[in-house]
């Protein structure tokens, strides 16, 4: 394709995104959220405040986005007839760089169009564990955790690594991680099922084929304006040694929590901080975010049921990571593939992202 037809069609992405975002209504919402943020009481509700101030926030950072998409698109067709025109090399390069760019851009927006759900601009919770296949799956649930932390570091995602529980042979047995940005959970969300990996055992003295598995888990992070009431007399607390590769006196006290919700057997550790009370209060909060996820998932059952819904759930097997006899990495469910699996575990997922929300946003429909 010509540049100029690229440029075309990169023209035609961004209206079709703008008539779905509406500048014009979002510029209104800004305006409303500044009156409000300005508003000497509105710190009388901490709730509300932090809510107000979180979405003119994005607000801004969203109108911000449009405007600088709609600038490149203009400045990349002044420098595209300069280009036709006088056939500098130079700035047709520089063409070539920009339209990379906003394709690049576009496809970041028009995947965030689709994150309409009612927890999808929220932080994120993941929950790795370890299925069938021994050593395997332990080294293969230690690979997934690499992997999702890289991921988060390529796209400038604060991560914490809130428990891990390590396996006694090879890699670990779970790990919990939170993602604190916004749209983390509508991202990473498409990431839950479970995983299986194919290769040539490393822990296989005959050098056998191995199958694997390991199940991920992505819950949305709670919000302080949530309710969700947790009686003392429902909760066991219990405090013990951190395991694994220590480092700054973690290891070295009773510092790690574990809780545990009775009514529903949740169960819950933090271990990252050095201070007990800091674990606790960590702890809580992703028991806040699990009770939640629980009452939504009722509640979702509960609606499908009166309205006669028989789509099937996600099921097994969501994606394979093929290492032999030949090398790929496939979604079972989109069909998107890659063929460098090294890059996939090295934290390229946009693809998988990508398609995995536009997937469910058709099966929703």
């Amino acid at each position: 394709m010509e540049p100029s037809e690229q440029l075309s069609d990169l023209s035609s992405r961004f209206s079709h995104i703008s008539t779905i975002l509406k500048p014009s209504d979002l510029l209104e919402k800004i305006a409303l959220l500044e009156k409000q943020a300005i508003d000497q009481s509105l710190w009388a509700n901490i709730e509300n405040a932090q809510r107000v101030t979180s979405e003119l926030s994005r607000g801004k950072q969203l109108l911000s986005r449009l405007d600088e998409i709609e600038k490149l698109l203009d400045d990349t067709s002044v420098l595209l007839g300069l280009a036709t025109r006088e056939g500098d090399f130079a700035a047709a390069s520089e063409v070539n760089a920009d339209i990379a760019k906003l394709e690049a851009m576009l496809r970041s927006l028009e995947t965030e169009t689709l994150l309409s759900g009612e927890y999808d601009s929220r932080s994120a919770v993941m929950t790795i564990r370890s299925g069938a296949g021994g050593d395997d799956a332990t080294d293969f649930s230690e690979m997934l955790m690499r992997m999702y932390l890289r991921y988060a570091e390529i796209c400038r995602i604060k991560s914490t690594v809130l428990e891990t529980s390590y396996a006694e042979g090879a890699g670990i047995k779970s790990a919990s991680i939170m993602f604190d940005a916004p749209y983390a959970y509508g991202n990473l969300s498409v990431e839950s099922g479970t995983h299986r990996l194919v290769r040539m055992s490393p822990f296989n003295s005959a050098g056998k084929r191995q199958t694997s598995f390991a199940a991920v888990e992505v819950i949305p992070l709670i919000e302080s304006s949530d309710e969700i009431d947790v009686p003392e007399s429902e909760i066991r607390v219990d405090v013990f040694r951190s395991s694994g590769p220590g480092g700054q006196s973690v290891n070295t006290t009773d510092s790690a929590v574990r809780i545990t919700h009775l009514p529903t057997d949740t169960v819950v550790s933090c271990q990252n901080e050095k201070s007990q009370l800091q674990n606790k209060i960590e702890a809580m909060r992703v028991l806040k975010s699990r009770l939640l996820e629980i009452r939504r998932m009722e509640e979702d059952a509960q609606k499908k049921q009166l309205a006669g819904d028989v789509k099937a759930s996600w099921g097994e097997q969501m994606r394979s990571y093929v290492l032999a006899p030949y090398r790929m990495v496939k979604d079972l469910r989109t069909e998107y593939e890659e063929n460098n699996p090294d890059d996939v575990f090295s934290g390229k997922l946009d693809g998988f992202i990508a398609a995995g929300i536009k997937w469910r946003a058709q099966q929703n429909r």
